[in-house]
């Protein structure tokens, strides 16, 4: 089982920054890869950004060059530095840890994101 936990969401304006942490423990030695998705009202959960196991971070092309994920030497929080925040990202953002074997998938309650204009 692994516990995962977001936080950082909140408002901003148009053109401002956030950064939203994953926390996740447990059995973290099973941790095969990390994704932060979000989901605005009336639309389906989409993928931002995704960092393998091994390889480079991935990110959506809607967020590219705007948002960095990272990860913290512990390598049980990851990061999402949102800037140049537009309408558009308002949603809620979700952390979800897979783990591998068995392939698992765990989710956090989600933290809320709002860009004001």
């Amino acid at each position: 089982q692994v516990q995962v936990v977001e936080s950082g969401g909140g408002l901003v304006q148009v053109g401002g920054s956030l950064r939203l942490s994953c926390a996740f423990s447990g059995d973290t030695l099973r941790v095969y890869d990390v994704k932060w998705h979000r989901q605005a009202p009336g639309k389906e959960r989409e993928l931002v950004a995704h960092i393998p196991r091994a390889g480079n971070t991935n990110y959506s092309d809607s967020v590219k060059g705007r948002f960095t994920m990272s990860r913290d030497g512990s390598r049980s929080t990851v990061y999402l530095q949102m800037n140049s925040l537009k309408p558009e990202d308002t949603a809620k953002y979700y952390c979800r840890v897979d783990t591998c074997c068995p392939w698992n998938a765990y989710w956090g309650p989600g933290t809320q994101v709002t860009v004001s204009s």
